[in-house]
């Protein structure tokens, strides 16, 4: 029978420094293991998100340089009028992501839609995505009655606005407060400086400057299509505040 003296432990509790120490090493090696591998596993998580995440990121954002982030107009000390930016989410009826490379005009259009908001032409845009109604349409820029412009495409993206000129231009959508089609002066204001700031921006000339109507004899804008002295007045506000950007621009 084996028994313990009382100072010395017996048999079966008994350890050795030196076992003792054997353990403890091999206990702290395979914890700095699992740190080890744990860091390694986070590493290759987070950077697996940031491939994934960065190009979708830019591609939402969507734009081509010169003051641009992905296609989203920025900054206004260059001249350009305050935008909302507030894009559609891509979807096959108002927000395909079909390049647009090229840009050579600029559409003009109304909203057809006497008394609506900028915003909520935007969210019928946005609502079309379910194509419960088989439309597709939408506009690069929507200007409000107040003068508000909310942009919904990207610049380096067609919209459905201007059929046979999707592929080339950029479409400007304006509300107004009547039948009668005319622009608020807010609203004119805004859409001459977008316009201006768009033809500087990307070096498009005023006479690249077209209505709706112009692409397929609709009624669009109306009201510069039932009066074309204003229409011309137009074109020649759109000269003179591109002229200033110009000259601002050399100074």
């Amino acid at each position: 029978m084996l028994v313990s003296d009382g100072n010395r432990p017996g048999p079966f509790r008994m350890m050795t420094k030196q076992r003792r120490y054997k353990r403890t090493t091999n206990y702290a090696r395979r914890r700095r293991r699992v740190r080890r591998n744990r860091r390694i596993l986070l590493a290759a998580v987070i950077g697996a998100a940031v491939l994934i995440l960065v190009p979708v990121l830019c591609r939402n954002l969507n734009g081509t340089g010169g003051g641009e982030t992905a296609g989203v107009l920025a900054g206004e000390e260059d001249g350009r009028p305050p935008l909302d930016v507030q894009l559609l989410t891509p979807n096959e009826y108002s927000r395909p992501q079909i390049p647009l490379e090229n840009i050579r005009g600029i559409v003009i259009h109304y909203t057809a839609n006497p008394g609506s908001s900028a915003q909520a032409n935007r969210n019928y845009f946005e609502g079309l995505q379910d194509g419960a109604e088989e439309i597709y349409a939408s506009s690069h820029f929507i200007i409000g009655l107040e003068g508000e412009i909310i942009q919904c495409i990207p610049s380096t993206e067609i919209s459905y606005a201007s059929n046979d000129r999707n592929e080339d231009t950029l479409s400007i959508d304006c509300c107004h407060p009547d039948e009668e089609g005319r622009f608020t002066d807010e609203t004119y204001q805004s859409l001459v400086e977008l316009t201006a700031w768009l033809c500087h921006h990307f070096e498009v000339p005023v006479q690249n400057v077209i209505r709706h109507y112009d692409v397929t004899g609709k009624e669009c804008p109306k009201y510069f299509v039932d009066h074309e002295d204003a229409w011309e007045q137009f074109k020649t506000d759109v000269e003179k505040q591109l002229e200033q950007l110009e000259t601002s621009g050399e100074e």
